[in-house]
């Protein structure tokens, strides 16, 4: 089963929002959520177990779900507002000039929380590739095992503009997942040598 991100995500009585991270386990690389970021404002990013997966395609993800049901998953960026100490000079121009010398003030700052499960991590769409002889590439999508959940390969994206192409990867050749950055076993040459095809341009 293809797992796209940064794709259009639609309940069954309609379109919900659109993917932006998975959520996976870095040591058994199954994953157990996706995030999708509702379409209406503020677009509040929700968990979605991969168990309402209805399909999936290069470009869509059908979930089994009502909006209503889906309006009722947990958030997965929550905002938690907190008191900080906020230099005066950044709150009026006219202090600029008088910093270092102006008292801090408190200012209440909203920090967003994400709700991600206990000994997972979250990968979005563009985390950066590294092979073992330096970076090839960003993160375009996985493809994750039906029945199982796990990962089965990685879908990288290489080149700049109208020149990229699409690699796909065995999970075999993944060391290890970070949430900023995949980690493979294998060099350019190896990738270079990969089957690949253009990448056809999502203008999303």
């Amino acid at each position: 089963m293809e797992f796209p991100l940064n794709v259009d995500v639609h309940c069954a009585d309609g379109y919900c929002g659109r993917s932006t991270h998975i959520i996976l386990n870095p040591v058994t690389e199954q994953v157990s959520h996706f995030v999708v970021q509702e379409r209406q404002s503020p677009g509040i990013e929700r968990l979605v177990s991969i168990m309402l997966i209805a399909t999936t395609a290069a470009e869509v993800i059908l979930l089994r779900c009502s909006k209503e049901e889906f309006a009722k998953l947990e958030a997965f960026n929550e905002p938690d507002f907190i008191y900080a100490d906020v230099p005066q000079h950044t709150t009026s121009p006219n202090l600029t000039m008088l910093w270092p010398y102006v008292l801090p003030v408190k200012r209440i700052i909203d920090e967003k929380i994400r709700r991600i499960p206990p000994g997972e991590l979250a990968v979005r769409r563009g985390a950066r590739v590294r092979a073992t002889d330096g970076w090839v590439g960003t993160v375009d999508e996985f493809l994750v095992g039906p029945v199982s959940g796990n990962i089965t390969h990685l879908v990288l994206r290489e080149g700049h503009l109208w020149k990229e192409k699409d690699v796909t990867i065995p999970v075999a050749q993944i060391d290890h997942i970070e949430e900023k950055v995949v980690y493979l076993t294998v060099n350019k040459e190896t990738i270079a040598a990969m089957p690949s095809v253009p990448v056809k341009r999502r203008w999303k």
